[in-house]
């Protein structure tokens, strides 16, 4: 059987082929399929004008398949399989059930928040892939912006970007992370951190720039004994001694390390993190995770 005549074959007349076999009878396989008789017929013979040789021996009210076409109803019987499994598998796509979202974040978001709702939606939808990134937030929205994401978690504020959608999404406080052996007032002004040495993110960071800012407005500027762009990585270093370090701390996260002493800032300052997708052709499984993040939400407007 030639390959040629295989790619011009068409799924509904090897359809009715299978049917005629697990039938035993044309008129049977008409009925089934919701075809006039003739038209099975047709479906035969065309497929036996491609292929070049007989497919169905008929005999005495019996219809069996030729060797020929006993060797095309396995492959018929495969094709058809094949074909209703990607059917099945593009409509839990469309459903929603299945599908791959290309998702970033920065680290401090990926640390703790992430996995949260990684974990949520593995329990809801595990048939949907989110591959992570972790990029930061410019990054992210060039990324959404011509196609190559479908979701970001970003810092805000930022200016509107065409063709996105940016919502408020989190706001958490943003704590001083201590050695606990320091001796430490109940909240850490910039005066007092300014005289202590500071761990602080890199400067291409969101919060880099927040905590120069905190710095500045009480007169003072920050001067990092070292730069990092991994929280975890900080909070090490702040349990070892090594110095204080100013952290986003959701409510939900777990407590730090006991070698930690946490405290609030005076004046207060947040973190505050919004969701990035495209404003249109959002399919189902981004629309999934979106709504899984939503989940997460807090402190959103306020004060």
């Amino acid at each position: 059987m030639k390959e040629d005549a295989m790619r011009e074959i068409s799924l509904d007349r090897l359809r009715t082929l299978v049917a005629i076999a697990d039938l035993g009878s044309f008129t049977r396989a008409a009925q089934a399929l919701h075809l006039a008789p003739p038209t099975v017929s047709l479906h035969v013979s065309d497929l036996e004008t491609r292929v070049g040789a007989p497919l169905l021996h008929r005999q005495r009210g019996q219809v069996r398949p030729t060797p020929v076409g006993e060797t095309l109803l396995a492959r018929a019987r495969q094709l058809l399989a094949d074909a209703d499994r990607a059917l099945e598998d593009v409509a839990r796509e469309v459903r929603g059930d299945s599908g791959r979202v290309r998702l970033a974040a920065s680290t401090s978001a990926l640390a703790h928040l992430l996995p949260q709702a990684l974990e949520r939606l593995g329990q809801a939808h595990p048939g949907i892939d989110v591959q992570v990134a972790v990029l930061t937030t410019q990054e992210t929205l060039a990324k959404l912006a011509d196609g190559r994401l479908d979701v970001g978690l970003v810092a805000l504020p930022q200016a509107p970007v065409r063709g996105l959608v940016l919502r408020p999404w989190r706001r958490d406080p943003v704590m001083a992370f201590l050695p606990a052996a320091w001796p430490t007032p109940a909240r850490v002004s910039p005066a007092w951190l300014a005289e202590r040495p500071l761990i602080q993110n890199d400067a291409s960071t969101r919060l880099s720039r927040q905590t120069t800012e905190w710095f500045a407005a009480a007169g003072l500027e920050a001067a990092p004994r070292i730069e990092l762009n991994y929280n975890e990585a900080i909070k090490s270093l702040v349990a070892a001694g090594y110095g204080a370090a100013l952290l986003p701390h959701e409510a939900s996260a777990p407590a730090p390390d006991a070698r930690i002493a946490m405290r609030p800032l005076r004046p207060a300052l947040w973190r505050p993190l919004g969701i990035a997708h495209r404003a249109k052709g959002i399919e189902a499984a981004t629309q999934r995770v979106l709504e899984v993040l939503w989940a997460l939400r807090q402190g959103v407007g306020r004060g």
